[in-house]
């Protein structure tokens, strides 16, 4: 994903967790190796990056189905949600990342309670986060103050954490569930501490209608007026956003992250990426959590990403293949503040590459291999994960999880929590 292109039997040279040679084939046949990994027949590419999602979500997969999202969040998920403890969330994030190691994202934006546990769960797995402890106030300024004290503590305890592989995040959770005077404080902690936010924008028209009614203004224009928007902003959704919203969002250099799935299932809408993308806004991609899309399949992803937005605008070529996978990697990468490190395949850079299998009827002949990726490929197709260098899976087989006991302990977790 950077200006060389596709390459053609390439060969790729890792040393000490990062990437030492990236090129034909035939140029790297000096080289001397410890260990060899034959890959005919499939793609190397940057491990996918999940810029939104609430992994511990797994836990609730199927279970508030055909719902409005205000119906959604009130009636059904936050009261599930007041019955979790830490080894809950533990539980259901392990399956969150058994399944993207499964289907090929190597890093992961997530946003939850007791993220800790999330922090721990990424440390088990191998895989790479940019995680952010949930902040809701809803009215009660008390709960608000508290969660903000846990989330300090949480950045600075975990920032770094895992070998570094753990990026920690301020996670409000909207302009609708927090107020102005809570997110100037969370603004200025992130500041402070020299870490990202990550935050619910726009996400639909009845909570943007709402807050216009309290307010007079809108979501973004609250938190313009704050200065809480700058380039380290995670801005997830944004659909209902106006001309004068976008704009605000491109002069300061916010990040928009694009949820087709889970934006068509709960009936939100559809983000304009074209008219954001025309502005200059770095777009990336999410899944949601696995309780409103219901899976962590960014190959699925990419691929609604593109078909959504060609829907929206009645135009075929509004978003080609190539750049829905850019969305997924070196803007993802960009958004979380990591595209010194991951999101291309580029010498120097950390080795997170994802191996796909091209050997199947749905991806034969091999004529565009962007086209292929986005629009045949599936995230069962994915043969190997690497992650700073360690390979987390290797012809489909888990190195770093144990796959059935993960499964097992989450379906009897998943149950014990709907019984409570």
């Amino acid at each position: 994903m950077n200006e060389r292109g596709f390459i053609k039997q390439g060969s790729i040279a890792v040393r000490e967790g990062k990437i030492a040679y990236v090129g034909k084939g035939t140029a790297a046949a000096d080289i001397r190796v410890e260990a060899k990994m034959e890959a005919e027949g499939k793609v190397a590419m940057p491990g996918l990056i999940n810029c939104h999602t609430h992994v511990p979500m797994t836990l609730l997969r199927g279970v508030a189905e055909d719902q409005t999202l205000d119906t959604w969040l009130k009636k059904t998920i936050w009261p599930l949600e007041a019955k979790l403890k830490p080894e809950d969330v533990y539980v259901g994030a392990l399956l969150g990342c058994l399944e993207m190691i499964k289907s090929g994202t190597t890093c992961f934006a997530d946003m939850y309670f007791h993220e800790d546990m999330v922090a721990r769960a990424v440390e088990k797995s191998g895989l790479r986060g940019a995680l952010a402890e949930g902040i809701i106030e809803a009215g009660n300024k008390v709960l608000g103050e508290r969660m903000l004290s846990e989330s300090v503590n949480f950045v600075r305890d975990f920032n770094e954490y895992a070998d570094g592989k753990v990026t920690a995040l301020f996670g409000p959770h909207a302009v609708y569930s927090c107020s102005p005077e809570l997110l100037t404080k969370v603004r200025v902690k992130a500041s402070e501490l020299k870490v990202g936010v990550h935050i619910h924008l726009a996400e639909s028209k009845k909570m943007v209608e709402q807050i216009e009614r309290e307010h007079g203004s809108s979501e973004v224009e609250i938190l313009d007026e704050i200065d809480f928007l700058k380039p380290d902003v995670v801005a997830a959704h944004c659909i209902r956003l106006s001309r004068e919203d976008m704009q605000t969002l491109s002069k300061r250099h916010v990040n928009v992250a694009y949820n087709p799935v889970a934006n068509m299932k709960l009936g939100s809408g559809a983000p304009r990426i074209k008219s954001l993308a025309d502005y200059g806004v770095n777009i990336c991609l999410g899944t949601d959590g696995p309780a409103s899309n219901n899976t962590l399949d960014m190959f699925e992803t990419m691929k609604f990403a593109a078909l959504l937005q060609k829907f929206t605008y009645s135009d075929p070529k509004i978003l080609p293949a190539q750049e829905a996978l850019k969305m997924a990697t070196i803007n993802g990468a960009k958004a979380l503040g990591l595209d010194k490190k991951v999101g291309s395949l580029e010498v120097g850079k950390k080795a997170d590459i994802v191996l796909v299998d091209f050997s199947k009827p749905h991806l034969t002949p091999l004529h565009d291999v962007y086209a292929s990726i986005v629009y045949s490929a599936h995230g069962s197709d994915v043969d190997t994960v690497i992650v700073d260098g360690r390979i987390l899976m290797e012809n489909r087989q888990v190195k770093t999880l144990d796959e059935q006991a993960v499964m097992e302990k989450a379906e009897e977790t998943a149950l014990n929590l709907l019984s409570r």
